[in-house]
């Protein structure tokens, strides 16, 4: 059982500074930035999660069935990652790359205290077993201070795969598309660094600066870290409605507003970029309609373009109504991993990206996220990312781009040093 107290915040800006930099002294950290984007699905503005009482960590093995009996039996908020490499325990398939992180692939935490924020609402929920405590932490949060992080270690990021390499590989996979293995498929390359020590904090704050992305996320499992910029939502459900909002079309953002808005027009009515988006929402559309009531399945937009600091992006939601037969975690399982990180059709995507890529993708291009006591929950994609492992001293991100038929290997190269620009500008 938990205690809730409501507190009307001031300054929420810089409330929310405040909370992160009070919660980094707990082991489990989770920590959610809607940066005051206009998101009519959005539940709040910022949610703070800390200090684990109970928790799941496993690999891939029956991962999906361990996740529903521990959110089945706690009936509480659970805040954690679904890997990309949990696609294993749905599919006949492996990852057998090169893995310099080491993180499990799937974990989930219970908090002891969370912070909810909503405008200059803030409701606080603590377990009862330490709900004495809320008076003096909220005392503590207000006195932190940003002064706490300064720093700005600078370290050197190489790349995985060349660009003449990565020429190569597309060309493969331009082979498979032509003799119909598959339609599109979603192929990443990782920037690294080994020997990195760096502050997680700083680096997060520097991110989000330069990114506001709608789904930010600051998470912590004591020394792995992931500081993630995301724009793109992977599935929400709210009581029986389930949503999900793929991206698949990126083009650049310029201070000038007149090449700006000819960029946004260019993705707007760019053939290659509408096909990509396309493909993909008929895909969400299937996975959805695995769990959905009858004729609940609803494409409410297609190729919307969205604008973001560092990029314009191509977006579609699709929407269903999960039938009552079906748990929450069914719904995550049936739809994982997401279309806009793999390709169509799925399974023969994700065999055939496998066997090129180079790097085990695990956290990247997963899902990290809640659920609350209800069974509702709240998943981003893991892209425009960060990981950092502080145990191994690897710092790690990676970037992906979308090939079809229509692909030129060049352009879709500078699209990934595009998608790259802000974390290696935060590393740097």
């Amino acid at each position: 059982m938990r205690t809730s107290i409501h507190k009307i915040i001031e300054e929420p800006l810089h409330f929310k500074q405040q909370l992160i930099i009070w919660g980094q002294q707990f082991r489990e950290i989770t920590f959610l930035d809607s940066n005051s984007f206009s998101d009519k699905y959005s539940s709040f503005d910022c949610v703070l999660a800390v200090d684990a009482f109970t928790s799941i960590k496993t690999d891939y093995y029956n991962a999906f069935e361990d996740l529903k009996q521990y959110q089945q039996a706690t009936k509480d908020w659970l805040f954690g990652y679904l890997s990309y490499d949990l696609k294993n325990d749905i599919e006949h398939l492996d990852s057998n790359n090169f893995d310099g992180l080491d993180f499990p692939d799937l974990f989930f935490y219970q908090p002891k205290k969370i912070f909810l924020l909503k405008g200059n609402q803030l409701e606080i929920q603590y377990l009862n077993m330490c709900d004495d405590e809320v008076e003096e932490d909220f005392n503590d949060i207000i006195e932190s201070q940003k002064s706490k992080v300064e720093g700005h270690e600078k370290i050197t990021i190489e790349q995985r795969i060349s660009k003449q390499h990565y020429i190569e590989k597309v060309n493969k996979l331009l082979e498979h598309i032509h003799r119909g293995d598959l339609y599109e498929a979603n192929f990443c390359m990782e920037f690294f660094s080994k020997n990195a020590i760096i502050n997680p904090l700083e680096k997060f704050f520097r991110l989000n600066e330069i990114s506001k992305a709608p789904f930010t996320f600051f998470f912590k499992n004591n020394k792995q870290f992931l500081l993630s910029a995301s724009p793109e939502r992977y599935l929400k459900k709210v009581g029986d409605n389930l949503i999900s909002q793929p991206i698949k079309g990126t083009s650049k953002r310029f201070s000038d507003p007149v090449e700006d808005e000819i960029s946004k027009n260019n993705l707007a009515n760019d053939p290659k970029e509408r096909a990509e988006n396309i493909m993909i929402t008929d895909l969400v559309r299937n996975d959805l309609s695995r769990t959905a009531q009858k004729s609940t399945v609803e494409v409410k937009e297609l190729c919307e373009i969205y604008s973001f600091l560092q990029v314009h992006q191509m977006i579609s939601t699709i929407t269903s109504k999960i039938d009552s037969q079906y748990a929450a975690v069914d719904a995550l399982k049936t739809t994982f991993p997401m279309g806009s990180m793999t390709g169509a059709p799925k399974y023969a995507a994700m065999k055939i990206i496998e066997e090129l890529e180079e790097t085990k993708r695990g956290l990247y291009s997963g899902a990290v996220g809640y659920f609350s006591p209800s069974g509702d929950f709240d998943f981003n994609v893991v892209i425009r990312s960060i990981l950092y492992n502080q145990e191994n001293k690897y710092v790690s991100f990676s970037v992906g781009s979308a090939i079809t038929s229509l692909s030129i290997p060049e352009k879709e190269y500078d699209e990934c040093l595009l998608k790259a620009k802000a974390m290696h500008e935060v590393l740097m």
